[in-house]
């Protein structure tokens, strides 16, 4: 067998055949010829005979090692006259626009960043971070089509930390399939209108938009928003504002979730509010014990350790206002009992909040308005048995990943990581992809 016609099997390049073979002290250099005559415009599905002229210089493209060698493949390409984008250079089969690396040798790297950390990707396919950073975004970019936006019922939005500061992402859920289904920078209501512009592109009409008449609300109501009957959303305005306006049938459903959250907050509050009593009468022995108490205090009783079990009994013998803090707090927890209905939910709901508006604690007295303000968001969560746990599942997750993607400059390479993980994609590796 031929060394170019063991090459074209090797390699496995869709609609290409190997010319010729090199051999360099560190790589091998294939040199392929495209089978096809017509030109394909790479940037759409633009294709014609006609051709502007060749390259005066080979194209390079890195294909998957070969054993201990780099393997390079070259061509010389052609150019074309595209209608919409100009002239450019033709479009590959075993390449994407824009990308030095081939097919298979991207989704591998794809592949990889979604397995383990940017230092072993480093050293096993010799490639800077940044450089898997565009790669996750062009087959991301490839991988996402619009139909992962269909049939959407039920979802939750949320934002993440990312990059630290206060620069955040937000995440949009759906809760039937578990899987991540949009993503941009930011956490303001501008971000949840970009979501649902994106969701129904064409709910405002071209006409009514140029004017400023505002559209009626059944007009502004998009196709697919149309679908959603459930959206759990945290306590914020900013997302609910946007629900409202986008999606006036969905159910807005306040997550237990951030409702135990926020009273574990209040708990916290009390406690160093009583710490910096400690420190301000000079009790520094007593308050370098206390800050101990901490964890007693927010973890469940039933993930308590030895230690932490002797804490909480000692604060129940000292009672004041952090043990009165923490039996509120526990009594927040156990409103959301799964085995509880939506009227008993709503029962314990009311005692809470009467019992906080009366506890002469600051923090609890405030957390019981709140409450009181989204009652209504919280009770319909408990009725539709929706809540954020698997949402907040994948934000740890997502959270994970944005820690591995720390060297990312941009949101959307982070973004784009977080949907290759956690969306609604299947990445295939190249021997997946020809057996």
């Amino acid at each position: 067998m031929r060394v170019c016609t063991a090459f074209s099997r090797l390699l496995r390049l869709d609609g290409v055949w190997v010319r010729s073979v090199r051999f360099a002290p560190d790589r091998v250099i294939a040199t392929v010829a495209l089978r096809r005559r017509r030109l394909i415009c790479p940037c759409c599905a633009y294709s014609t005979r006609d051709r502007h002229n060749r390259q005066a210089h080979e194209s390079v493209w890195r294909h998957l090692d070969l054993g201990v060698w780099r393997l390079e493949v070259r061509a010389t390409l052609r150019r074309l006259r595209c209608p919409v984008h100009g002239v450019l250079v033709e479009g590959v089969p075993f390449a994407r626009d824009g990308a030095r690396f081939t097919r298979d040798m991207e989704d591998l790297v794809a592949w990889l960043a979604t397995k383990t950390d940017k230092t072993t990707i480093g050293r096993l396919v010799r490639i800077d971070w940044q450089t898997v950073g565009r790669i996750i975004e062009r087959v991301a970019d490839e991988q996402l089509d619009d139909s992962r936006l269909d049939d959407l019922f039920e979802i939750g939005i949320d934002e993440i930390a990312w990059r630290g500061g206060h620069r955040y992402l937000t995440l949009v859920t759906d809760h039937r399939r578990g899987k991540i289904v949009w993503g941009a920078e930011g956490r303001s209501a501008a971000v949840a209108d970009a979501f649902f512009a994106e969701l129904d592109p064409e709910s405002v009409e071209p006409a009514r938009a140029a004017t400023a008449e505002p559209a009626p609300a059944e007009a502004r109501i998009g196709p697919r928003a149309s679908k959603l009957t459930a959206i759990s959303l945290d306590m914020g305005p900013g997302y609910a504002k946007s629900a409202r306006e986008h999606a006036p049938q969905a159910v807005i459903c306040i997550d237990p979730y951030h409702v135990v959250a926020l009273g574990n907050r209040a708990l916290d509050e009390v406690r160093r509010d009583y710490w910096n009593a400690l420190r301000t009468a000079d009790r520094l022995g007593d308050a370098k014990r206390f800050k101990d108490a901490r964890w007693a205090l927010l973890k469940n009783p039933a993930d308590h350790t030895s230690g932490q079990a002797q804490t909480l009994r000692k604060l129940k013998r000292a009672g004041g206002a952090v043990w009165r803090a923490y039996t509120l707090k526990e009594a927040l927890r156990a409103v959301f009992d799964h085995a509880l209905d939506t009227l008993d939910v709503a029962i314990l709901l009311d005692r809470f909040c009467t019992r906080a508006a009366r506890s002469r604690l600051p923090a609890f007295i405030r957390l019981a308005k709140t409450i009181s303000k989204h009652r209504d968001g919280i009770l319909s969560a408990a009725t539709l048995k929706i809540n954020n746990a698997r949402v907040e599942a994948l934000n740890n997750k997502a959270r994970l990943i944005t820690r591995r993607a720390y060297g990312f400059h941009s949101a959307r390479a982070a973004l784009a990581l977080i949907h290759l993980t956690c969306g609604p994609i299947t990445l295939a590796i190249p021997h997946e992809k020809h057996p």
